[in-house]
């Protein structure tokens, strides 16, 4: 039971330190709802062109999509984390205490996969507000913030183990941005397949967020509801879990010994 209490005092710790510092959960969410009011309406027209899905609009297609940019740029937050409790000699301390090594990492995922939920839903609420609905009712949407948060702590782990392996925060974030624009731009997020060249649509068929975002928006869509999709996007993520997962561990157990 140690490591579920340890847990459990970590996450509250690491919440309480989020809402002390509220400005960060604005900024993670800024760019998600510029997109959502501003980029939806700029293209809204995209739904009029014959190879745009039928019988959606552009903001219910990209509501999915810009979901999972926000899970993917929150997630990228948590190395700058490490790093604070690296160079703060926060992390040295708990390691001369009793608690949990594995409750060290177990707290702070935990605060992440939160905090990327919280934000799903005031993006699902204001998505609402703009005529987005979600075609598979309540179950759906908690099917959908399953996706997302399970999405955000998978990709928690890439962070953390930058993080860990440079112990810097400049270049947590420039690999992450490095990382987030090929792959969201080259992805299904906020255009069909069909309007990519074809080099672009080979990349994006195999594109994790492509997948992820394939089961999010199929849980959405009442014509396009495809369990097998919804299936394939679960296990490319756990996929993901288990490689970024795997490296965060191994990173750790360096920085513990």
């Amino acid at each position: 039971m140690s490591i579920l209490f340890d847990t459990g005092y970590l996450f509250v710790r690491a919440l309480k330190k989020l809402i002390r510092n509220p400005i960060l959960i604005f900024f993670s969410l800024f760019q998600p709802i510029i997109f959502l009011i501003l980029f939806t309406q700029l293209f809204h027209s995209l739904n009029e062109l014959p190879s745009f899905p039928k019988g959606i609009s552009y903001v219910q297609f990209a509501a999915a999509g810009i979901l999972l940019q926000n899970a993917f740029s929150s997630a990228l937050q948590s190395g700058t984390s490490i790093v604070d409790d690296l160079n703060s000699g926060f992390l040295q301390k708990m390691l001369v205490t009793q608690v949990s090594r594995p409750a060290i990492l177990l707290g702070r995922l935990s605060t992440d996969a939160f905090r990327v939920l919280i934000q799903s839903i005031i993006i699902l609420v204001l998505a609402y507000a703009l005529g987005v609905r979600v075609a598979t009712g309540i179950l759906g949407i908690a099917l959908i913030l399953f996706i997302i948060a399970f999405f955000g702590l998978a990709w928690s782990g890439i962070s953390l183990a930058l993080g860990m392996k440079t112990k810097s925060s400049e270049t947590v974030f420039g690999i992450g941005a490095f990382l987030t624009f090929p792959l969201l731009f080259m992805s299904t997020a906020l255009v069909p397949v069909s309007f990519m060249p074809t080099w672009m649509q080979n990349v994006s068929n195999y594109n994790p967020i492509s997948l992820a975002v394939n089961a999010v928006r199929d849980l959405t869509d009442p014509g396009a509801f495809s369990l097998n999709a919804v299936l394939l996007g679960l296990g490319v993520i756990a996929l993901i879990a288990v490689v970024t997962m795997g490296a965060t561990l191994y990173l750790f157990r360096k920085v513990v010994s």
